[in-house]
């Protein structure tokens, strides 16, 4: 499982890697000190799993989780912190498990098998995608001022969602609509690649993949879909960069 470690404390994250680093199967694939930075190194990263500490300065673990909870795929979460009254509002929050400072490896080794429990329960595997399935769909049905809007699904070159609602960004202009993205990557098809947590691209609408530092990001490089018909530049998570880049060096038809 790949983990993220959030806490506001150097020696208490070094202490949760060390204590990590004694069961096999688990990746520490990065760690932040604030609440702002775990949801951009999550969104990066798209980790199965974060070790999330409680009282943080600006955004705390509790809003943390509870902005993970509305993730199509969220992660499981287990917090770690040294004050026991905030179990209600972590487990309210979609908490898999609540562990109090000093975390004992004991304890750790509980919450950690019940997360692979859930997973398993949970998260079914999905299938590899095949570029040859046809959508389901014809036709996105959006509600605008002016009414019922049919976007045909073969002139839709990308979905980018943004908490409630996904932009349709199509041959003609933008709609919104309250799908999620996880029921579009569903119904599309192999002909649209999921490339973020909150990207969903029509292949045959890619251009080229870019490597640009986002300003978001401070001096992190990210990797970025140009789109045919487009201006908008799209963020490529690292997790999927390598099925993007599979997808780019592979033979496609005309």
């Amino acid at each position: 499982m790949r983990v993220v470690i959030v806490d506001d404390e150097p020696l208490a994250r070094e202490r949760l890697r060390r204590l990590m680093a004694e069961f096999p199967g688990y990746e520490i694939i990065a760690e932040a000190g604030d609440g702002e930075a775990a949801l951009d190194v999550i969104e990066d990263e798209e980790p199965d799993l974060v070790l999330l500490d409680v009282r943080m300065g600006g955004t705390d673990g509790i809003t943390v989780a509870r902005q993970l909870a509305l993730l199509d795929m969220p992660p499981a979460i287990i917090f770690t912190t040294a004050y026991a009254e905030h179990a209600l509002s972590a487990f309210d929050a979609q908490a898999d498990a609540y562990l109090l400072k000093p975390v004992r490896k004991e304890k750790l080794r509980d919450a950690l098998l019940k997360v692979r429990k859930l997973s398993r329960a949970q998260k079914p595997v999905t299938p590899p995608r095949d570029p040859n399935a046809k959508s389901s769909r014809e036709f996105i049905l959006a509600t605008t001022r002016e009414g019922l809007v049919r976007v045909p699904v073969a002139d839709v070159l990308y979905f980018l969602a943004d908490q409630k609602y996904t932009t349709v960004c199509h041959l003609h202009g933008e709609v919104l609509i309250e799908e999620s993205l996880k029921t579009l990557e569903e119904d599309m098809g192999g002909q649209f690649l999921r490339v973020h947590r909150k990207a969903l691209v029509s292949t045959k609408y890619i251009a080229s993949l870019e490597r640009r530092k986002g300003e978001e990001l401070d001096e992190d490089s990210a990797h970025w879909l140009k789109m045919r018909h487009s201006t908008t530049l799209l963020p490529v998570s690292r997790r999927r960069l390598a099925e993007v880049r599979r997808f780019l060096t592979s033979d496609q038809p005309d």
